[in-house]
C-alpha cells in the first residue's frame, strides 16, 4: 500500500467535509501538523469541531482556521493565547468544550483502544462533571468521560518509513501519539521519510498500521508562543 502522497492537498483529497470531527496532535505550537491545517483552510470545509490539546494562536495552527470561521467547536484543554478564540467564545459564535489536559489526552487514547467510556477522578464537583455520570468506587466518586473517535486525525512526526512506523521528537510526542490513534483515518505530516528497516523497531512510537497516508512537509520554522528576553548585562 502506497502511503506517501506529494502534498497535504493530495493526502486529505477525498476525506474533507463540513461538520466533521477532526483530532490534531501537537502541543502549543510544538509538533502540529502545519501542512495539513494549511490545506484545511484552503479546503474551505467548515462547521468543523476539532479535538486538540489548544487552538494555536492568532494566525498559527488551529486559530488560522477560527480565522476563516471554518470552526464551529473546540474541544480543548489550553486556549490562553488565542485572542480570537476568546472573542468567538464570548460572543456564542464558537462552542467549547473544555476538557482537562490528560482526560483528553486519555478519551483520544480509549477512542483509539476501541473503549467508548472510563471513570477518572478529576472534574468530580466542578463544571467539568456537570451533566456527565458520576459512580462511586470503593468509596469515592468517578466521573465518566466517553471516548473520542474522530473522522480525521492529523499529525506531526519526526521521521516515518515508507510503511509509515513514526518516530516523534520529545514535546512533540505528547498529544500526536493519541491523537493518531483515535481517528478512523490518520494522515501524517513528517519531517523525514526513511527506507522500511532504517528505524529500530524498539524506537518507534507509533506502529504504520495506525497511518494511512503520509507527506514530507519540511522544511519547518520552528515557532514558539512567546519570545522573552532580558537586557544584555553592561560589559
Amino acid at each position: 500500500m502506497q502511503k506517501l502522497y506529494p502534498d497535504a492537498t493530495a493526502a486529505l483529497d477525498g476525506l474533507l467535509h463540513d461538520g466533521m470531527l477532526i483530532a490534531a496532535g501537537g502541543f502549543g505550537l510544538c509538533g502540529i501538523p502545519e501542512r495539513l491545517l494549511d490545506a484545511i483552510q484552503a479546503s474551505g470545509a467548515k462547521n468543523l469541531t476539532f479535538a486538540s490539546n489548544n487552538a494555536g494562536i492568532d494566525n498559527e495552527g488551529i486559530g488560522k482556521l477560527l480565522r476563516s470561521k471554518q470552526v464551529s467547536k473546540m474541544i480543548s484543554s489550553y486556549v490562553g493565547e488565542n485572542k480570537e478564540f476568546e472573542r468567538q467564545y464570548l460572543s456564542g459564535e464558537l462552542e467549547v468544550e473544555f476538557c482537562p489536559q490528560g482526560t483528553l489526552a486519555e478519551r483520544m487514547r480509549a477512542g483509539g483502544a476501541g473503549i467508548p467510556a472510563f471513570y477518572t477522578k478529576t472534574g468530580v464537583g466542578t463544571m467539568v462533571a456537570e451533566g456527565k455520570e458520576v459512580r462511586t468506587f470503593d468509596g469515592e466518586d468517578y466521573v465518566m468521560e466517553r471516548g473520542i473517535v474522530a473522522d480525521l486525525a492529523i499529525v506531526k512526526a519526526w521521521k516515518a518509513d515508507e510503511t509509515g512506523n513514526l518516530v516523534f521528537r520529545k514535546t512533540a510526542r505528547n498529544f500526536n501519539l493519541p491523537a493518531a490513534t483515535c481517528g478512523r483515518i490518520c494522515v501524517v505530516e513528517v519531517e523525514e521519510v526513511v527506507p522500511a528497516g532504517a528505524l529500530d523497531p524498539d524506537h518507534i512510537h507509533l506502529p504504520g498500521v495506525y497511518v494511512q497516508r503520509m507527506i514530507v512537509g519540511a522544511p519547518y520554522d520552528k515557532k514558539i508562543e512567546f519570545t522573552t528576553t532580558r537586557e544584555r548585562e553592561a560589559a
